[in-house]
């Protein structure tokens, strides 16, 4: 699952204005918006070329910037958007909140925080997809056994202190290390993962649907 760490490493904003909506590309990029409104409000960021996604999310939705405060109405949109689109919980917003203020000091701090952001990521799907590949192919006949799946192998993940193979407990090691200092739980990881996993294979259905088209 390397493809989704390139989602997460481009300093080039990921929103494009045909994207589709309920893609994994559209969830991620609506996910970089939030945190970088969050860092704009916490740091008093008012340069917006430094904040690629957000820029282009308060350009195509014509967000007017409230009180002057870069960040702020574009924060409060996207969260909604998230909330009422992919059923993300205020708790997940408020670890993000939290994570960017632990983490993110000063704007020299932005781009080593999407690069911890991105390590976390890559090592985390990469070992999801190690550990519940055979399952995907029947957890996706119903979602609440996927969400099940999800919530049983993160759990795992963060907890279990033996593996068989010493590759999976050193990767497993080091997405307890990365969350640590993220500052995310366990319930965070799950609806983020959840969501992800979701719509991945909702993408790959549909790019199936369309090779049997053409």
């Amino acid at each position: 699952m390397g493809f989704f760490s390139k989602l997460f490493k481009k300093n080039k904003p990921e929103v494009e204005e045909n994207t589709t909506k309920g893609t994994v590309e559209e969830f991620v990029s609506l996910i970089r918006v939030y945190y970088q409104a969050s860092m704009a409000v916490n740091l008093g960021i008012s340069n917006l070329n430094i904040l690629p996604d957000m820029a282009l999310f308060k350009r195509m939705l014509k967000i007017p910037t409230q009180n002057n405060k870069l960040g702020v109405a574009e924060k409060s949109r996207v969260r909604k958007v998230l909330m009422q689109d992919y059923g993300l919980p205020e708790s997940f917003f408020k670890e993000i909140d939290s994570s960017v203020k632990k983490n993110c000091r000063n704007q020299n701090d932005i781009k080593s925080y999407f690069f911890l952001f991105q390590g976390f990521c890559n090592d985390l799907f990469n070992l999801l997809g190690n550990l519940m590949q055979w399952k995907f192919r029947f957890s996706m006949l119903l979602k609440k056994l996927l969400y099940n799946m999800t919530t049983k192998t993160v759990h795992e993940i963060l907890t279990r202190s033996e593996w068989k193979d010493v590759s999976v407990q050193k990767a497993a090691w080091s997405v307890r290390k990365y969350a640590a200092t993220l500052g995310y739980s366990e319930q965070w990881i799950v609806d983020f993962v959840y969501n992800v996993v979701l719509l991945a294979k909702e993408d790959q259905k549909k790019e199936l649907q369309r090779q049997r088209k053409a």
